[in-house]
């Protein structure tokens, strides 16, 4: 189908050109010249696509973003700006923007963006259809339901209707011409045993049995050892129910729930029990069509290829399909927050909440952890389950895996968000590097020992996030194989401490290293290992530096071997981590010092670990501390797939 696609930017001749692309590109374009022109028009086009510039007058493209997202989350908004800026494509992404371009804007860049955008939006569309159809079923089956609650009932009703014939007169004719309109079989039988009057139905079906002996239509019972419902109402003076088979006259046989009630004499003794049967063949043959429709239907619960939860008002799965069970374990009586995130509260921006409040399907896409701590991206589609009264009981979450897509999406992503901001960034740093330099030279120049001193270390700061930078980007964006080199571990182990010791001291962080003795060496590619173990190094600095309730902040760093592991722990008393951090610190673009971080540095130091064929054990508790504990083979060990999964335990 044929998108409708809005374009805001400030300038007409971008406005013009690039709609005509996009037009040929067969979208349905409509353009304004800002954000607030974008925003009072949008309602009425209801665009599925939005591209916008981010620098605009009245309204920029970062507030429009928010405001689109707002009023629809659906909406997906691909970014236009003219600087390849890091912080603002990050700012972009965390808004859920779908897609960031740099000006001048290439063609081909732009025509793939907008292709994964209508895959999305594609499979968006598949997923509501799904619902819709899933929903018709369930409804189409409750009602077969209530018609069967409808039948059984009937037996109820003929067990009243006995209560109020007892009480007619023993008068046979009278009592017989009542009988002859009810829609059931109806019996009188005497102390003997025998037929006194049928109804015109039972003589239709059952033959004319008046005169006979009341077990006779009964299969299976003779007049030794009868114990029928007539001859145990006899003998208890009460009503009996239960569930028998009668021989038609043709010969067949007929299930029916037989009630019977007592008539008693002037005296109290029971004189005559009259005897009702409802024929139940058409409720044992729905009773089997229903058995037979569930099953199917939890059939295809079980193999719908997404996860299936149905939970209800307070949160709790009442129902989850196999697949569900297999990747985060059995969820019926948790709350969904916790089997998906593993959270002790509910997600602020719950889908199934919002269904809950408007009866409406909501989507959205997000990112759920495994009962092995695997880290998933979802797209999920709520859709409401109903009472007979139309009041929404419980919300059917299907999440459909779209993980593969979100990492090719993502790598692709950011190799051109970093192609196309890393020379601002490394421009801003020397513009800070430039003005160290300076205080360098003036306090030179003044003789002023202690302002030197305070703006060489803002330099030899400036440089390391310049080399941090540069190394991160070349890293993430060319993947290299291992060089391994032969090195003493002791040598290498501290030179990390003293890459990192100049840091820690001036941020008042103590720093600890305990290098054991008689490490031997090891084959790794040095450089790398060094940058990645130095990571995680400043990050716990960071992580102190972030906790402002200790008055003192220490890091030990420890390293010794295991055999043919050498294990290098790093142990901080900072901040620390909740359990939703801790199994997301090393994913792309995560970060938990907002602007601050750029998500690139821990990533790259698992990913070196694991090219060695090490693994890196992590766990941490909020306002205790973080303990990496990095263990790598001393020859590293060739490794054919990804990354090993990073073992979060609970802190």
């Amino acid at each position: 189908m044929s998108e409708t696609l809005l374009l805001v930017d400030d300038e007409e001749d971008i406005r013009r050109f690039l709609g005509l692309f996009l037009s040929d590109l067969g979208y349905a374009v409509h353009a304004a010249a800002n954000g607030e022109e974008a925003l009072a028009m949008f309602d009425e086009v209801a665009p599925s696509i939005v591209l916008t510039d981010i620098k605009m007058p009245v309204m920029d493209g970062l507030e429009l973003l928010k405001r689109i997202k707002a009023r629809s989350p659906d909406t997906e908004v691909v970014m236009i700006s003219g600087h390849g800026d890091m912080d603002l494509a990050i700012s972009c992404l965390q808004y859920e923007a779908a897609d960031f371009v740099t000006k001048p804007i290439n063609h081909d860049i732009l025509d793939a963006a907008l292709k994964r955008i209508d895959e999305k939006l594609a499979l968006r569309r598949e997923l509501r259809q799904y619902t819709q159809n899933l929903e018709k079923l369930v409804r189409e089956k409750s009602s077969r339901v209530v018609e069967l609650e409808r039948q059984l009932a009937a037996g109820q009703m003929a067990e009243t209707m006995c209560q109020a014939i007892s009480g007619l007169s023993a008068d046979l004719g009278e009592g017989a011409g009542y009988f002859n309109e009810m829609p059931c079989f109806v019996a009188v039988h005497n102390a003997s045993l025998e037929v006194v009057v049928t109804n015109q139905l039972y003589k239709e079906r059952l033959g004319d049995m008046v005169g006979h002996h009341s077990w006779e239509v009964y299969v299976g019972q003779a007049l030794k050892g009868f114990d029928g419902p007539i001859w145990k109402t006899f003998q208890t003076g009460k009503g009996q129910r239960s569930r028998e088979t009668l021989l038609c006259k043709n010969g067949n046989e007929l299930p029916v729930m037989v009630h019977t009630s007592p008539i008693a004499a002037t005296n109290g003794k029971v004189e005559l029990v009259l005897e009702m049967a409802v024929d139940v063949s058409e409720i044992k043959r729905l009773q089997e069509e229903l058995r037979v429709t569930q099953q199917k239907y939890m059939d295809l619960f079980d193999a719908t290829p997404c996860y299936i939860a149905v939970r209800d008002a307070s949160g709790k799965v009442v129902a989850n399909n196999r697949r569900l069970v297999e990747d985060f374990g059995e969820g019926v009586g948790r709350a969904c927050y916790d089997v998906f995130k593993h959270r002790s509260e509910p997600c602020p921006d719950c889908p199934a909440m919002g269904t809950f409040e408007d009866g409406e399907p909501h989507y959205q896409e997000s990112v759920v952890t495994t009962r092995d701590s695997r880290q998933r991206n979802v797209l999920i589609s709520t859709a409401a389950i109903r009472n007979a009264a139309g009041d929404v009981v419980e919300v059917m979450e299907m999440s459909a895996d779209i993980t593969s897509i979100r990492q090719l999406q993502s790598h692709l992503t950011s190799l051109g968000l970093m192609l196309g901001s890393i020379s601002h960034g490394v421009k801003g740093m020397l513009t800070a590097l430039e003005g160290a330099v300076y205080r360098v030279e003036s306090g030179l120049r003044r003789g002023d020992a202690e302002k030197t001193q305070a703006a060489a270390e803002a330099v030899k700061t400036l440089v390391g996030r310049v080399r941090n930078l540069v190394l991160n980007v070349l890293y993430y964006a060319k993947s290299r194989e291992l060089a391994p080199e032969t090195v003493d571990v002791a040598a290498f182990a501290t030179g990390v401490a003293q890459t990192v010791a100049p840091k820690a001291a001036r941020e008042g962080v103590t720093l600890t290293a305990e290098i054991g003795g008689d490490l031997g060496s090891m084959a790794v590619d040095a450089a790398n290992l060094q940058a990645a173990l130095v990571n995680i190094l400043e990050n716990a600095v960071d992580a102190c530096l972030a906790d402002t309730d200790k008055p003192e902040h220490l890091i030990r760093y420890r390293v010794g071997r295991e055999g043919t592991m050498l294990v290098f722990d790093i142990e901080d008393n900072g901040m620390g981590m909740d359990q939703e951090t801790r199994e997301k610190a090393f994913t792309l673009f995560f970060s938990s010092k907002g602007l601050k971080g750029t998500g690139l540095g821990l990533f790259i130091a698992h990913d070196m670990v694991a090219k060695h064929g090490g693994v890196i054990d992590l766990t941490s508790e909020p306002g205790v501390g973080t303990r990496f504990c990095v263990r790598i083979p001393d020859h590293p060990i060739p490794l054919a797939g990804t990354a090993p999964e990073v073992a979060a335990e609970q802190g």
